[in-house]
């Protein structure tokens, strides 16, 4: 048994001074704020200063995308042109350099508190969609790259068969996500395995990447799986959608049984009323990932509403603009504030439940994200002293923090990062920069390829 004390702590109940937390076999067993009389008690815990939080969910990630931050954001353009440059690097990667980069980047969301990550899956191929001896090889390369980095995956295992609503071929590096046929897909999500830090997940892509004729049997096939989809991040998918089907994409969903307690629609910026009111009555989660949508310049989803329609809401980084879950859950409220000219839409408490214990849900893992007796015994400590938190009260961590803020994670009981060093990877930036720049030389001349071929 280990034993935790926590100058502070957030606790299903709110932030709580002087607890002690001790636990067994990966599992929280007691947790219980000390009195004076109980103090001894503490002696021989490791001692977390700061506001100890429950472990971060990132819901939502596309690892690969990390290689483009600080790098796609000098030009002008759309989330069109900025596609081209992701599949430059998409078609550059192959199952060990992407366990290099992941593991990496993986690294770097254990260094911001994140102890779970859903990541959504779709380079599943050689180039020119040749499959791999294992056609689960850059799949594995991901389950493996989160184990080196010591955090916990839900591979989001994404079909993706088309090109455009209308059911266009795919071509290009767009080869290898593809499968070939629903069927394809399935088999090969067939021969994926669970183990202790995996939990097996589906996606569909998008409406504009999966035919309309196939969604019922995906809903049918997935049915108890954490699912995911891309839904109406653009407003050029929702035009599309009603010029081919006559529906938005959300009603479409609805249409074939793609909606429910087990999925999270990702970003769901460009809804209508009745959009929402969908999503909400059938209690389908949303997951906003603000730094991404801004970057893309993608707009401004409102949160707010899909949450009081009765969507649970999850946070992600998506393409890693930055990785840092407290930036993500305060441009959710921000956002707001822009939309309504109105400030405090969402409470302290609530973000860190969309960042905690809503995230753990939305990717599969039950009694996660609650510093409680029974929950997996994750904890991450933030700095109460550094120059973003310092005369912060303990209990609105949650709109000053930064990851650069977290001091000490600790994942299913064993220590993952100590005094903002990761002990497994080291030096989590000279990994970075080391995986990046074995992509750069062949990222580059698939841009080049891609843009000739224009």
């Amino acid at each position: 048994m280990t034993r935790f004390h926590c100058a502070h702590a957030w606790l299903p109940g709110g932030a709580a001074e002087d607890v002690l937390v001790e636990v067994a076999g990966g599992r929280f067993v007691a947790v219980r704020p000390l009195t004076p009389v109980d103090a001894p008690e503490a002696e021989g815990a490791v001692r977390l200063g700061g506001m100890t939080l429950p472990g971060l969910a990132n819901a939502h990630s596309h690892a690969f995308h990390r290689a483009l931050r600080g790098r796609t954001q000098r030009e002008r353009g759309t989330f069109w042109t900025w596609r081209e440059q992701m599949y430059a690097v998409a078609g550059a990667l192959d199952p060990d350099s992407y366990h290099a980069l992941a593991t990496a980047v993986y690294g770097e969301m254990a260094l911001a508190g994140i102890t779970c990550v859903g990541e959504f899956h779709y380079l599943h191929h050689g180039p020119g969609g040749v499959r791999y001896g294992d056609p689960n090889a850059m799949g594995e390369a991901l389950i493996a790259a989160a184990a080196d980095a010591g955090i916990r995956i839900t591979l989001l295992d994404t079909l993706y068969l088309a090109a455009g609503v209308g059911g266009e071929e795919l071509q290009g590096v767009q080869l290898r996500f593809g499968d070939g046929s629903f069927e394809g897909w399935s088999s090969r999500l067939d021969r994926l395995r669970g183990r202790p830090h995996v939990r097996l997940g589906a996606a569909a892509h998008s409406v504009r990447a999966v035919p309309a004729e196939v969604l019922a049997a995906f809903a049918e096939r997935t049915d108890g799986m954490p699912t995911h989809v891309h839904l109406s991040e653009q407003r050029a998918e929702n035009e599309a959608c009603l010029a081919v089907h006559g529906r938005t994409p959300t009603e479409l969903l609805a249409d074939h049984g793609l909606l429910g307690g087990r999925v999270t629609a990702v970003h769901a910026t460009h809804l209508s009323d009745t959009d929402r009111t969908e999503l909400g009555d059938s209690g389908t989660g949303v997951c906003f990932c603000p730094t991404t949508e801004r970057d893309l310049a993608d707009g401004i989803g409102h949160a707010r509403a899909l949450v009081e329609a009765g969507s649970p809401l999850s946070l992600g980084s998506d393409s890693h603009a930055v990785i840092d879950l407290f930036e993500e859950a305060r441009g959710v409220e921000m956002h707001e504030r822009l939309h309504t000219e109105h400030r405090g839409h969402f409470t302290a408490g609530e973000l860190i439940d969309a960042a905690t214990v809503a995230g753990h849900a939305a990717l599969g893992w039950s009694h996660a994200g609650s510093i409680a007796v029974g929950d997996r015994a994750d904890l991450v400590s933030v700095a109460l002293d550094s120059p973003r938190t310092a005369g912060c009260e303990p209990g609105a961590i949650a709109f000053a923090a930064t990851a650069a803020d977290v001091r000490h994670v600790v994942v299913d009981g064993r220590v993952v990062v100590r005094d903002g060093v990761h002990l497994g990877i080291g030096d989590v930036g000279a990994a970075l920069a080391e995986a990046i720049a074995m992509l750069g030389e062949r990222a580059a001349g698939n841009a080049e390829r891609i843009g000739a071929a224009r």
